[in-house]
């Protein structure tokens, strides 16, 4: 059973965050949300804030103001980016070389839950959450399933 102060941990990808950011509806918004009211624990890799400033500046620079904010208000936990060694082991595992230090880093997070809205470098390799022992679904796959599996253990 859970404790009372005990927090879910989420790591979010850059498609997650920048849709959080982005959208003011929707499941991304919703973990934002959950964890600016102090409900969960976001953590997030160097490369994660560096691809999603990157691509809110080119896609939706009037949201910028709004990821400065979400910063400075929540207390995201910023993992560094992982060393070559920590990445050699899993670059087997996904198609897209480049991702493999953003699901090492969540690795390293120590999570609960990997966030991602990318189907093609993760949500559709087959077997990858059973391979790394970590759940990982889209916000409103992580909704159900914090839903079923956290709060009823409160």
């Amino acid at each position: 059973m859970k404790s009372a102060t005990a927090k879910c941990k989420v790591f979010l990808d850059s498609s997650a965050l920048f849709a959080g950011i982005f959208s003011a509806k929707g499941g991304a918004r919703l973990i934002l949300k959950l964890a600016e009211g102090g409900l969960l624990e976001l953590s997030v890799s160097q490369q994660v804030l560096a691809e999603t400033e990157r691509n809110l500046r080119n896609k939706a620079p009037k949201a910028l103001s709004y990821y400065a904010l979400l910063l400075n208000e929540v207390r995201i936990n910023i993992i560094p980016d992982p060393t070559w060694e920590e990445i050699v082991p899993y670059i087997p595992l996904l198609p897209h070389k480049s991702d493999v230090p953003i699901l090492v880093a969540a690795l390293k997070a120590e999570v609960d839950y990997f966030v991602t809205l990318d189907k093609e470098h993760f949500l559709e390799v087959p077997g990858l959450s059973e391979k790394v022992g970590l759940p990982i679904g889209t916000p409103g796959d992580f909704i159900a399933w914090y839903k079923k599996r956290w709060l009823l253990q409160i």
